[in-house]
């Protein structure tokens, strides 16, 4: 007999889908929404940018194509004139889209999700609904084929936003600015959670910069969020979510030949659950040795010790003499 092909599968999960001024990856991105049939579905677009003729154009045909819904949809719309701005507009977006729902799915405009994303995304929001140690459900994987666990996906300490899911518990202590935290104690509390003196200090960096406003990013101060709340984040075992916005017009992912652009889809199949609910953090250190550049940071570190030595060495030496 002939085998009869599954129905694709339609999410019972309410989206918000981010949008800006790329047609061309929103069409992909849609199409793929369209076929899990959310049946609340959150559209937020962002307005054009002051000095970019363009944007006027791209914004209109990138809103068009979310116009395209051809199914039973309750749809509710936060477009915007003027431009807010990443860090601005997309944290304000998803406090607009929890303020409405205890939970969902979150994807933006550059972020492909494989199929059956949006059923990981489904159950484990289900599964730890009220579970407070886990806060976050991501669908991107950047391990490069390496599996963590013996499950269909392990814990994290970090949140990764190319395609997620959360609840409005979590999303309730998100600080965009930080206010309540200062920095003389971030780098020892970093180290609570990766005893890597280098890492921490690279997260106290970054606290800094973005405390100073030298950092526009909605996604770090997530992070932060995650980190001090002690949050578990669930990462699926295969990649559920490819990044195809890198190019020169990204606001962040420009390098169009990063290790982490565009790779390729895998599909998961039914979702075992990890023996243990415990943080693999030597999977988070892969992933910040790629984005902090820790192993050369180390290397350097550790040519100047030796120089120092070397130096008090030849010091003592000639005091000898």
């Amino acid at each position: 007999m002939p085998k009869v092909s599954e129905a694709p599968y339609e999410t019972k999960s309410a989206v918000l889908f981010v949008l800006f001024n790329r047609p061309d990856t929103t069409q992909q991105v849609f199409d793929k929404i369209r076929a899990a049939k959310p049946k609340r579905l959150y559209l937020t677009a962002d307005g054009p940018r002051p000095g970019f003729p363009d944007d006027e154009l791209l914004c209109k045909q990138t809103r068009e194509i979310v116009g395209e819904i051809d199914w039973n949809c309750e749809v509710k719309t936060l477009f915007r004139d003027e431009n807010a701005g990443c860090k601005n507009g997309v944290s304000a977006a998803i406090t607009w889209f929890f303020s409405q729902e205890e939970e969902g799915i979150i994807l933006e405009d550059d972020c492909l999700p494989a199929s059956s994303f949006f059923k990981f995304c489904d159950t484990l929001l289900e599964k730890y609904r009220h579970d407070t140690r886990i806060r976050h459900v991501t669908g991107c994987n950047l391990q490069f084929g390496k599996k963590w666990g013996n499950g269909s996906y392990y814990f994290s300490n970090r949140t990764h936003v190319w395609g997620w899911a959360s609840w409005r518990r979590a999303w309730d202590d998100y600080d965009i600015n930080l206010d309540k935290y200062h920095g003389n104690d971030i780098q020892q509390q970093m180290k609570n959670i990766y005893d890597d003196d280098l890492i921490a200090e690279s997260w106290a960096n970054i606290f800094k910069e973005l405390k100073a406003g030298k950092i526009n990013s909605w996604a770090y101060p997530l992070d932060f969020a995650n980190f001090f709340n002690n949050g578990l984040v669930i990462i699926p075992n295969e990649n559920l979510i490819s990044n195809i916005g890198y190019n020169a017009n990204a606001t962040h992912t420009l390098q169009e030949n990063d290790a982490y652009a565009n790779i390729p889809l895998v599909e998961i199949g039914e979702i075992s659950d990890p023996t243990f609910i415990l943080p693999q953090k030597q999977a988070d250190l892969f992933i910040m040795n790629h984005h902090f550049n820790i192993e050369e940071k180390r290397r350097k570190q550790n040519l100047l010790r030796r120089r120092f030595k070397r130096w008090v060495k030849s010091v003592f030496s000639k005091t000898k003499q």
